[in-house]
């Protein structure tokens, strides 16, 4: 049952990365999640450079409580160092995910500190 899940995210996720990359100007927001944690990482595809990332496992995030809130909290991260790397719109890849749930809530913290997508 888990290698069909995982090849349809992969099916999804390959559709997805056809239609959407990152430039110069607008980089692209990846999003990954597992069962422990949420990462996010923007990622200018035309150079291959991952400019900033966050997560909710690392030594300095600060989030608790729920795993809603910790995605919350690695969205609003993510946004405060982009905006101070001098990124302000970002493209947002999903990564196969459904738009839903603790993916939802990364961009809705994302959007409320001030990134744009």
């Amino acid at each position: 049952m888990a290698g069909k899940k995982l090849s349809r995210r992969d099916r999804i996720k390959k559709g997805i990365r056809k239609r959407l990359t990152g430039s110069e100007s607008r980089p692209r927001l990846s999003v990954y999640r597992s069962n422990k944690g949420i990462y996010a990482q923007i990622i200018n595809d035309v150079t291959g450079n991952t400019l900033v990332s966050a997560s909710s496992l690392s030594k300095d995030f600060t989030g608790t409580g729920t795993k809603m809130e910790q995605s919350i909290a690695v969205g609003k991260s993510i946004a405060e160092k982009a905006i101070a790397a001098g990124v302000k719109q970002v493209v947002f890849d999903r990564n196969g995910y459904l738009y839903h749930g603790r993916v939802k809530s990364l961009a809705d913290g994302a959007r409320e500190a001030g990134l744009e997508f």
